[in-house]
């Protein structure tokens, strides 16, 4: 059951002045989160082989058709038993950084100045949070796959920098930043620092050298063997996914030292004090698992070397304990994204405006003044069931994490609507996106939402990007069962239309982005009015998610932005499922 809802608490003004929201151009990203593997295959000649993903023993494997349909079968998963997890996480669609670069353009069409990077280190899964080093791009995300697997089992390195190589992989990455840097946009990368792979280098040496291995103590060894075997703590419970060993409220020196190697190698990879040459930030994966002492050393180094950098933690609960002039920018905004879901479904359970603006203001009061304006607001991500899905299956108000993870599972929750969603969870995602990127904070899509790609939580999160120049396979299938009617799976381009120009109006107006915020007085429990202004710039938002139209008191006259109407100091009628974003005065 959820709780009832605390008293309101009393309007609050963002500023822009805030010593410790570093950095200050983040006031002003509008961030896209690629998953690197589905979103475009730029290189053919790098794609995965069977051995590099660990499916040698796959009869007949091979890179997945791009536009296939997600819930069908490719010819080797046909002859395999019949049920759709016993195959999927060996799909491998190619996806890689030469086909993000390429597609540079398109994010620059859409509006978006801030990439987040989902990782792209070494590793044989689709994902890659299972790294086996992290001082190189993986060579499949690169152009010449075969060149770097020969060039890095010719060369010679251990943890030591100095014997580090570049290959073509890690030089096509730093020249993307380059590319990036000169579009006027930022990169942040995924960085997991909590765990590796089974594969990496210092955790294969442990096995094979027991006790003796000098990264005996990288890990959490819990109990030695006289065979010289081990146990040890993985993440989550998972043997795949060792975790890094700690030393009192930090990580151990030998791993830390070597975290605070590669986090140079890639923020200034010249190592000339030059971190306009490397990335922009990090996002840090299962950052609460972390001591924080670590944080705060890692923290230090990371500012040492760009004072400007930002770091965001995947914080899934109330954030406060991490979010410190010596800790993280900002977090991925999950707190956000509860109370945002909980008002906008179009569950019957759905909150109303008065709990979800003290919820809000309760969130807003966790922080210093300034720091919602950098918070990544998500609707979605690789973690979580797409928000199209979500709203066409009628998601009940979450709470919090547990809810909002587990209940998009398509193999839990025979009630999730896996095919592609119809109007009516369009237009919710339409009213929810102005709150994302007319409210404070800085907004993040997901890559495909602005094009209306649908599906369950992971693996259904991470299907491939739905691109107008590549063919698509009709949606027939659900997940369990046949569908009566066949769906395009063409991209949404209305949809992408409306992102475009709702991207642009925030990128317009600096109000928007860094205004002070406060709630004005709305008629009814399914109506959001705010106002933020900036240096003499007032705009208002009205947001009405109901079934029947409501009036509006507009004590001003008004430009609407969306429309260009011009609307006199006189009652506004809102229709059912509608918005308004008004310029007031100057």
């Amino acid at each position: 059951m959820i709780p009832p809802p605390p008293p309101p608490t009393p309007d609050i003004a963002m500023i822009q002045e805030n010593p410790f929201a570093t950095p200050d151009w983040a006031k002003d990203a509008v961030w896209y989160q690629v998953f690197p593997e589905r979103f475009r295959n730029g290189a053919p000649q790098s794609d995965p082989r069977p051995e590099d993903i660990g499916a040698e023993h796959v009869t007949g494997w091979r890179i997945c058709p791009w536009g296939m349909e997600w819930y069908g079968r490719d010819t080797w998963e046909k002859p395999r038993e019949a049920h759709f997890f016993s195959t999927v996480f060996h799909r491998r669609f190619g996806g890689d950084l030469v086909g993000l670069r390429e597609q540079l353009p398109y994010l620059q069409q859409l509006g978006i100045n801030a990439i987040y990077l989902n990782p792209v280190f070494m590793s044989p899964s689709l994902h890659k949070y299972d790294a086996t080093c992290y001082h190189h791009i993986d060579p499949t995300l690169g152009p010449d796959r075969d060149g770097d697997m020969a060039a890095l089992a010719a060369a010679n390195e251990t943890e030591d920098p100095a014997t580090w190589i570049w290959t073509a992989a890690d030089r096509y990455f730093l020249d993307l930043v380059a590319d990036v840097h000169a579009r006027g946009m930022r990169l942040i990368l995924d960085g997991v620092l909590n765990h590796s792979g089974t594969r990496c280098f210092a955790f294969l040496d442990l096995k094979q050298n027991g006790p003796a291995s000098r990264y005996a103590d990288w890990y959490r060894i819990e109990n030695w063997h006289d065979d010289g075997t081990f146990d040890y703590a993985g993440w989550g419970g998972h043997g795949g996914l060792p975790e890094f060993g700690r030393t009192g409220n930090t990580l151990h020196p030998g791993i830390k030292q070597y975290l605070f190697d590669i986090t140079r190698r890639w923020m200034d990879p010249s190592g000339q004090g030059r971190p306009e040459e490397g990335i922009d930030g990090w996002r840090l994966d299962v950052a609460y698992c972390v001591p924080h002492g670590f944080w705060r050393e890692w923290h230090a180094h990371v500012r040492s070397i760009n004072p400007d950098a930002y770091t965001t933690g995947e914080i899934v609960g109330p954030a406060r304990d991490w979010i410190r002039p010596d800790e993280f920018s900002a977090v991925m905004n999950y707190e956000w994204t509860y109370p945002t879901l909980a008002f906008f479904t179009t569950n019957p359970a759905a909150i109303g405006a008065a709990e979800f603006r003290a919820r809000i203001d309760t969130l807003h009061a966790r922080h210093s003044p300034g720091t919602a304006l950098i918070m990544q607001n998500l609707l979605d991500s690789h973690d979580t069931g797409r928000i199209l899905t979500l709203l066409e299956s009628a998601c009940p108000p979450f709470a919090h994490w547990d809810d909002y993870f587990n209940w998009p599972k398509a193999a839990d929750n025979p009630d999730l609507k896996t095919h592609r969603p119809g109007p009516d969870a369009k237009q919710a995602l339409k009213l929810a996106a102005v709150w994302q990127f007319a409210g404070p904070g800085a907004p993040m899509l997901y890559y495909g939402t602005e094009v209306g790609l649908w599906g369950a939580n992971d693996p259904c999160d991470r299907q491939p990007m739905l691109w107008s120049d590549l063919p698509a396979d009709d949606e027939t299938m659900g997940f369990r069962t046949p569908l009566p009617i066949p769906n395009s799976r063409a991209p949404d381009m209305d949809l992408f239309a409306f992102y475009q120009k709702l991207i642009a109006l925030r990128n317009t107006h600096p109000a928007l982005r860094r205004g002070s915020f406060r709630w004005l007085d709305a008629p009814g429990d399914d109506t959001l009015f705010f106002e933020r202004r900036l240096d003499g710039d007032t705009l208002w938002c009205a947001i009405h998610k109901g079934n029947e139209s409501v009036t509006l008191d507009l004590p001003r006259p008004a430009r609407d932005l969306w429309t260009g109407d011009l609307l006199p100091a006189a009652p506004l009628v809102l229709p059912p499922r509608s918005f308004r974003l008004l310029f007031v005065s100057r």
